[in-house]
């Protein structure tokens, strides 16, 4: 164990912990953006109150996504100054683009909605939240242009004199494809992640008591409203999951042309086949170079990555073989076990919840819901199964460009800090991990908090006709 290891595990650590938060709150900003979008063209209070209801829960996310993030911050200087060095000039266009554009937007008209109810007319005020909700999704793909950037470096060029990447087309970086596809298939998945949500926690109102069905657990005051609302999170979660799957296949073929490696230490194709098939399930002895068990469905690999049903597929194997002419000496190979099932899990969590999703559609037509108690706690469940399913995804898009930080230029091993030693990154490994399991805590109080307490804490039930009682946060 050297200041290397705890560096990337310290990096990945707060790196998942973050990610929790930030799928949620770009879909969530738009779902509650669409539902103040409702009350202000129907007049309907039940539409006024899921905004106040899932607003509270969104601005609790929001703050803490803020404050996990802020830590990635340090930990580039802290622990990967050299690697902050190389990539600085590059990454300052896209990154202050998300600070000074993006996060202002979100940040600045956060607060104008948050303070600006019966203050502000209503079509400012409603405004107000699609600024939120436009500036939560550019932020997001500023950040992932920096990312794309890292697996597929494009408009830099190296100075020969300082060995820094320096920027010459800002443009090729912000239209990357990597870029752009990554962001339809992030995009996706939070909205899966969001719509996911709506219907756990509308489920979790609806809940019956027991036995035949009724009463509900919590009353029936609040009955129409979260059964709109879990019909509207189910909707978003299906549509949402058709742009994961079109955006996935499409990244597929990316990493075939940009990272063969990643694409093949995901399926644990070893030698390079044409047509090949789609691992379902495989044991493979990585020493060996070998699967010592395989199923698969033939041919669905080599449409994934050519689009043709007997295309070639590169294996492990010859892509290292490249790499070393390429590179020179070394072992380009990741972490197959790792990358093999975080593929699948996340494909399996994530059709799980679109599955979730059409079974909801289904059972809840016709303005019905069921009567027994299952179909709820499966729409509970399937919540943590989408987050689990995007953590997949990042474990399998980061570690599946090892052993570069930026792919073809800079090793990770590379990267580290040369004056950290592993004392001082343990500290600060204990130190992060102990205040986000903190932060884990007051966040899921919170929600928890909320949720139990329903609408009725921001915005009590009126009668039609009846005057809104003012709201507090």
């Amino acid at each position: 164990m050297d200041a290397l290891d705890l560096a990337r595990w310290q990096f990945g650590i707060t790196t998942i912990y973050h990610f929790l938060f930030v799928p949620l709150t770009i879909g969530l900003s738009v779902v509650v953006a669409a539902l103040q979008t409702a009350w202000h063209r129907t007049g309907k209070v039940e539409y006024l109150r899921a905004t106040r209801f899932f607003g509270k829960l969104f601005l609790i996310n929001f703050a803490m996504g803020v404050v996990t993030g802020i830590v990635q911050e340090f930990q580039f200087g802290l622990n990967w100054s050299t690697y902050s060095t190389f990539v600085g000039d590059v990454f300052g266009a896209p990154l202050a683009l998300e600070a000074l554009l993006a996060f202002f937007l979100e940040s600045t008209f956060i607060g104008l909605w948050i303070f600006g109810w019966e203050k502000l007319p209503r079509r400012v005020h409603l405004a107000t939240i699609w600024v939120v909700a436009v500036g939560s999704n550019l932020s997001a793909y500023f950040i992932l242009a920096a990312n794309a950037w890292m697996r597929h470096p494009v408009g830099f060029e190296v100075d020969e004199a300082t060995g820094r990447a320096r920027l010459t087309d800002i443009g090729a970086v912000l239209t990357n494809p990597q870029a752009l596809s990554t962001y339809l298939h992030v995009l996706g998945a939070s909205f899966v992640v969001a719509g996911l949500f709506v219907v756990a926690v509308s489920a979790y109102r609806l809940l019956p008591a027991g036995g035949g069905g009724t009463p509900l657990r919590h009353g029936t005051e609040d009955h129409e409203m979260f059964r709109k609302t879990l019909r509207a999170g189910l909707l978003t979660t299906v549509v949402a999951g058709s742009v994961v799957a079109l955006s996935g296949d499409h990244q597929a073929k990316l990493m075939a042309t940009y990272e063969p490696m990643k694409l093949a230490a995901a399926e644990a194709l070893w030698e390079t086949e044409a047509p090949a098939g789609f691992s379902l399930f495989a044991v493979g002895d990585v020493q060996g170079s070998r699967n010592l068990v395989n199923l698969q469905v033939p041919y669905v690999l080599s449409f994934l990555a050519t689009g043709e049903l007997g295309g070639e597929v590169e294996g492990i194997v010859d892509v290292q073989e490249r790499y070393v002419e390429q590179f020179g000496p070394g072992d380009y190979v990741p972490n197959v076990p790792v990358l093999y099932w975080a593929f699948r899990l996340m494909m399996g969590l994530g059709l799980a919840g679109v599955g979730v999703g059409v079974l909801g559609l289904l059972l809840t037509r016709g303005g019905r819901l069921p009567r027994q108690r299952w179909p709820y706690g499966v729409a509970m469940a399937a919540l943590p199964a989408a987050l689990a399913a995007n953590i997949a995804g990042w474990v399998l898009t980061e570690i599946g460009r090892q052993p570069w930080t930026v792919m073809g230029e800079l090793l990770t091993a590379a990267s580290v800090s040369p004056g950290v030693s592993l004392g001082e990154v343990a500290f600060s490994l204990t130190l992060f991990t102990v205040l986000y399991g903190v932060l884990a805590v007051v966040e899921a109080r919170l929600l928890w908090r909320y949720v139990q307490a329903g609408p009725s804490h921001v915005t009590p039930s009126v009668e039609p006709g009846q005057p809104v009682p003012a709201f507090t946060y």
